[in-house]
């Protein structure tokens, strides 16, 4: 049970979306409810959401017009996916004008905006960009059904992806990290799931289920670490809300994963931000440290360290989900 405490910490009204999420997600509460309405009313106006739509250039684009996706984390792209988290939608024109900008560059359907590989082209860019196009209220968008329709065409033919495909070939391989194509078919309404898209997510929720969210290679510590945003990374997480969201909350291959989010909750029912990304290990942080210059710039909502209701909520959503 989610103590009164904790409800009422997510329910305060200075971060409308949070409480948003809190009374339609966690609560249940209508889209007509009265409360629901006036919240999501505000959170254009107060909180982050306003803070990030007060950096927005009228333009439509976030620190530099024409290229969306640098910097990370602060450019355009990822001022978007935050925003398509927080509950906005393309009703404030604001949102429509840039989501239309954004699109332009083809994120939805095939990832260009960060193929920089010849041959190459991104799930990963395309799993994220459709999902919040979906979340914006594109979903019956022709743009967003070709961005599905490329994923099912490219996954690996044992379910899953790797980050990076070779044009409309299947995925050379899969990995955990390839969480963002499963997401948007999370996002989108099993009313308008076709039978291909129905085996590709039941193959691919298989891939995660079979490694337990955590057993591919090497332990990697980031993984045990809680994030938020997540940008393209994976943790665990962002694995569980992926499983639970689609219905495999009474899994036992979720228990341990479920163990560690139990044993990350704090005393008080909270849980803490552990760290904001780039949050790497291995060949990539030693990168980062030959090339500062390359290093994105990290972005937040909330102190590293710190009871985050971004996670709580995150975390309370998976424990409902994997309980009912």
């Amino acid at each position: 049970m989610t103590s009164r405490k904790v409800l009422d910490w997510l329910l305060e009204e200075n971060q409308p979306s949070v409480r948003y999420r809190t009374l339609t997600e966690l609560l249940g509460r209508p889209q007509s409810d009265p409360e629901v309405r006036e919240t999501r009313k505000r959170i254009p106006e107060v909180g982050w959401a306003a803070d990030i739509l007060t950096e927005r250039n009228p333009g439509g684009w976030w620190v530099r017009p024409g290229n969306h996706y640098h910097p990370k984390y602060v450019s355009t792209n990822w001022k978007m996916l935050v925003l398509s988290d927080l509950g906005l939608t393309r009703q404030l024109p604001a949102i429509r004008d840039s989501c239309e900008l954004w699109a332009r560059t083809k994120p939805v359907q095939r990832g260009e905006p960060g193929a920089h590989l010849p041959g190459f082209l991104h799930h990963c860019v395309v799993g994220n960009s459709a999902r919040a196009m979906i979340r914006f209220g594109y979903v019956d968008d022709p743009r967003v059904r070709e961005g599905l329709e490329w994923l099912v065409r490219t996954a690996h033919p044992k379910g899953g992806w790797t980050c990076w495909s070779f044009a409309d070939g299947p995925s050379p391989g899969r990995t955990l990290d390839s969480w963002e194509g499963l997401s948007a078919f999370a996002a989108y309404p099993r009313s308008k799931w076709t039978p291909v898209m129905k085996a590709c997510v039941e193959r691919a929720a298989e891939f995660y289920l079979d490694r337990e969210l955590h057993r591919q290679g090497e332990r990697y510590a980031p993984w045990y670490r809680f994030h938020y945003p997540v940008h393209y990374y994976y943790d665990l997480l962002v694995g569980l809300e992926l499983l639970t969201s689609l219905g495999y909350g009474r899994d036992p291959r979720l228990r341990y994963a479920l163990s560690v989010l139990e044993e990350k909750r704090r005393s008080d029912g909270r849980w803490n931000l552990d760290a904001v990304h780039p949050d790497v290990e291995g060949s990539v942080a030693r990168y980062y440290a030959e090339h500062p210059k390359d290093r994105p710039t990290p972005f937040a909502l909330e102190g590293v360290g710190q009871p985050s209701k971004m996670i709580t909520l995150r975390a309370l959503l998976v424990r409902e989900r994997a309980e009912s």
